[in-house]
């Protein structure tokens, strides 16, 4: 019998999946194209009519949400391009060989990770650009870059059992419409105490305002408090919940 190796596997079949990226840069062009104009239009049109108090500048205080938006636009290719290998027979042709079932899903959430990095740090550069200005130390910069990929790691997974249990390529994708839609309900664009009460409690107790007043913390190099620890709290079990449930449809998908 022919032993698995599950590492080598998913660096061969991760390889190939960047590779795709490489052939098509589009993709990540496109993915930071939305978060760009959001912060062009609300930094320069919207922003002289928005006070977030604290005299700070307000492409400081938006772009930890602009980044959550940006990883929410991405993942949605990996739905997509899962979704892609299934109807391809790709998984079928897996089945016969020996190769470890779990490298699959890995493949495509480490091309996730790549990719939104890299789309991650042109709207960084745009910004900078803009006007953005950081008090980060380099352990505050390791730390936002921790949340980052937590970040996406767990909206991939999501993006993973949305393309392996999705009907057509339109739902596939689809998925990320909520997530991408989420920041607005948030502090990311405006203080929670300035949105209406029903509104804001929501906006006060959901995963994307601990994780965006956490980054807007870090890059203004003053203490975190305890919305770090919820916004770990609240990735790491979406994380968890979202592998394990991925685990199972690709064990259904594989027999």
């Amino acid at each position: 019998m022919t032993a698995i190796h599950p590492l080598a596997d998913t660096g061969v079949l991760t390889g190939r999946s960047l590779r795709h990226v490489l052939r098509s840069p589009d993709t990540i062009l496109t993915t930071a194209v939305t978060p760009i104009a959001l912060l062009l239009l609300f930094v320069y049109v919207l922003g002289g009519a928005i006070d977030v108090g604290g005299g700070v500048a307000y492409v400081d205080y938006l772009l930890p949400g602009i980044l959550l938006i940006t990883i929410a636009s991405g993942v949605a290719y990996t739905a997509y391009r899962l979704f892609l290998d299934l109807q391809g027979g790709l998984f079928d042709r897996f089945r016969s060989m020996p190769i470890a079932g779990s490298s699959v899903l890995w493949a495509h959430v480490l091309t996730s990770l790549v990719a939104n990095l890299v789309s991650v740090a042109i709207v960084v550069g745009v910004a900078f650009a803009m006007g953005f200005r950081t008090g980060a130390s380099v352990w505050a910069w390791l730390a936002i870059v921790g949340v980052l990929v937590l970040f996406t790691l767990a909206l991939t997974w999501l993006a993973v059992i949305a393309g392996l249990s999705a009907k057509s390529v339109d739902g596939a994708s689809a998925f990320s419409y909520p997530l991408i839609f989420l920041p607005f309900i948030s502090s990311a664009f405006v203080p929670t105490d300035s949105i209406p009460v029903p509104v804001a409690w929501f906006a006060e107790h959901q995963p994307v305002t601990a994780i965006v007043d956490s980054m807007r913390a870090l890059f203004a190099g003053e203490p975190v408090g305890a919305d770090i620890w919820v916004a770990l709290a609240w990735l790491g079990g979406i994380l968890a919940v979202a592998s394990v449930v991925a685990a199972l449809l690709l064990r259904r998908r594989m027999r």
